[in-house]
């Protein structure tokens, strides 16, 4: 485990850096959150479209890998929302809680790690990763919130889902890059340079923002925190392995991958989320400060050992 903790370290060592500098405020709330946007709209996407754009397609989609994936998801989103209707949560609340639990930062801090550390063949799997976590699950959030407060089902969820999807820069670079792909264009250098000089600033820049959101977190509600914590870090993990591994036989470079990503700890999207709705910011603020903390011994570990 020890050169995996070498290996990983760095990327940890970012996100610390930018978590002191969000803490002594040499980077404002205000910085971060440009800083944030500029990863998201142009570095990520850029990273994301270059790497989608020189994929063969024929080896980026795998049916059992998504099927795997899903089933290790859901099974754990069940476990933390059956155990939220048990504390009396409301469904919305018991919406966010669930999300935590299952919803890694795969983006940010999965992406950049796991291709650096593992090669461009990790880009497929992390890709699909990626894609069911934003059209399933990020859908899935807005429905049970949106129903939650309205009591019921309307065409309009449908309509502010489908605008979120194709507002979303990275749905946005992944689709444009695949068909890119499929159409068998090629890059023309002067743009594949641009694309790489954007896109090499996605993995510091990200893991820099990263820590330096953590700096305004709270750790309120500790107890919380630490159950979502260990949903995502430790159950979500497993139950994908278990998912990979005995159910749908995955490939074992693949199943390595998306356990990998369900390691990952909770995405800082779902607590912008949270604030945009309303819905418990403070406990969703706890689990990210909580499980990316804690993430460096269980992701290390979990790295070693699909390595």
């Amino acid at each position: 485990m020890l050169p995996i903790l070498f290996k990983t370290l760095p990327f940890f060592a970012l996100i610390g850096l930018g978590y002191w500098a969000g803490r002594t405020r040499f980077f404002s709330a205000e910085a971060t959150a440009y800083l944030t946007k500029f990863v998201f709209y142009f570095a990520l996407s850029a990273m994301i479209f270059r790497f989608a754009a020189n994929l063969e397609l024929a080896q980026v989609w795998d049916g059992r890998l998504v099927a795997a994936y899903l089933w290790g998801t859901a099974f754990v989103y069940g476990i933390a929302t059956l155990v939220g209707f048990l504390r009396k949560l409301d469904v919305a609340t018991n919406a966010v809680e669930a999300q935590c639990a299952v919803i890694g930062n795969a983006g940010f801090l999965g992406l950049p790690m796991l291709v650096l550390l593992f090669g461009p063949q990790a880009i497929g799997p992390v890709m699909l990763v990626l894609a069911t976590d934003l059209i399933v699950f990020s859908s899935l959030i807005v429905i049970l919130i949106t129903v939650g407060r309205d009591g019921r089902m309307s065409v309009g969820i449908f309509k502010t889902i489908g605008i979120g999807l194709i507002k979303n820069p990275m749905i946005v670079a992944m689709a444009t890059g695949l068909l890119w792909a499929g159409l068998r264009i090629p890059i023309p250098a002067p743009m594949n340079d641009f694309l790489s000089i954007l896109g090499g600033a996605a993995t510091p820049g990200a893991l820099f923002a990263i820590g330096a959101s953590l700096a305004s977190k709270t750790t309120e509600r500790i107890e919380i925190a630490g159950w979502l914590s260990f949903c995502k870090l430790v159950l979500h993990p497993a139950f994908v392995a278990f998912s990979a591994i005995y159910l749908f036989h995955v490939e074992p470079f693949g199943a390595a991958m998306i356990i990998a990503c369900a390691a990952m700890p909770v995405a800082g999207n779902i607590y912008m989320l949270a604030q945009h709705y309303g819905v418990a910011p403070q406990r969703v603020s706890a689990a990210i400060l909580v499980s990316t903390a804690l993430s460096l011994v269980t992701l290390t570990a979990v790295i070693a050992w699909v390595s």
